[in-house]
């Protein structure tokens, strides 16, 4: 994948990755005690989905424009508010220019105490995302391969954090990288809450990838996948997952309720699918 995220912005894949992060952020939260989001892929922070690049591919139109178009089944809406409610919140004169990404948005729930430290490689997004957190002692922006970053920043001084790690999938090995970039962070920090993000599409290698991450020995590892269309009869993307360690107890319950909304709701054709089960931990039974 040539991954520049200005042109995915708002995607469907974003949606699920969006949503979820914002549970996450929302179950830390349930605590009074600071935590950390480590973000090892930050990219630009924040999307104009007006801009050349965005308008070229309008991904988002199939994905947040959608959720935004027309009102939400109640129990849906009250899942979705920490992320809509945020993406709103950018854009007070309705529609949607502004589009959060996952720094940003967490950022916007966090409260005083809680910290993000944003990892970005590419130089011009690594400029644009500290611009952005300029002055923001909340915040921390370092130029870095994300993936050093899972052995060099953690655990984090609070003791309590979420690492997200969406890594571009620009070069072959990257569904290796990120099983052993998940076993080198557990090792030093077991107790975070990780999120890892990977697509779904022609040829990939998603079941070894899961036999390789049930093989790490890390005891509660949840799944979630979503598919908006058939790879028959294309090699690009088609859907993307989510590898979740240490889920908060509630967020199986809340994705066996929220991921087949976001299959109707999102499907580019009659193939589109989506699943929920635990690799490690609880009920290990595909659902």
């Amino acid at each position: 994948m040539n991954y520049r995220h200005i042109y995915h912005a708002g995607n469907f894949a974003d949606v699920l990755k969006h949503a979820v992060l914002a549970r996450l952020v929302t179950y830390m939260k349930a605590k009074d005690k600071a935590f950390r989001l480590l973000d090892t892929h930050a990219g630009l922070g924040l999307y104009d989905l007006s801009s050349e690049e965005a308008q070229k591919t309008g991904e988002w139109r199939d994905g947040i424009g959608r959720l935004l178009d027309g009102d939400l089944p109640e129990e849906i809406a009250a899942l979705l508010a920490p992320y809509i409610d945020a993406v709103k919140a950018l854009n007070p004169g309705g529609g949607i220019r502004l589009y959060p990404g996952s720094p940003k948005l967490a950022r916007m729930l966090f409260r005083p105490q809680d910290r993000l430290s944003a990892m970005e490689l590419h130089p011009d997004d690594y400029e644009s995302l500290h611009r952005l957190f300029d002055g923001d002692f909340q915040s921390r922006v370092t130029h870095l391969d994300g993936w050093l970053a899972l052995g060099g920043h953690l655990p984090p001084k609070e003791k309590r954090g979420i690492v997200l790690v969406d890594p571009p999938f620009e070069i072959e090995g990257e569904y290796e990288r990120l099983t052993d970039g998940l076993a080198k962070a557990w090792r030093r920090f077991p107790g975070g809450v990780y999120c890892l993000w990977y697509p779904l599409k022609k040829g990939a290698p998603i079941t070894e990838f899961h036999k390789a991450l049930k093989e790490l020995g890390i005891p509660k590892m949840l799944c979630a996948e979503l598919s908006v269309k058939s790879d028959r009869e294309t090699t690009g993307l088609t859907g993307s997952g989510l590898i979740v360690v240490n889920p908060p107890f509630t967020l199986k319950e809340e994705l066996g309720r929220l991921l087949p909304y976001l299959k109707e709701k999102l499907r580019q054709d009659r193939f589109a699918s989506s699943r929920c089960f635990w690799i490690t931990g609880e009920n290990q039974a595909a659902s």
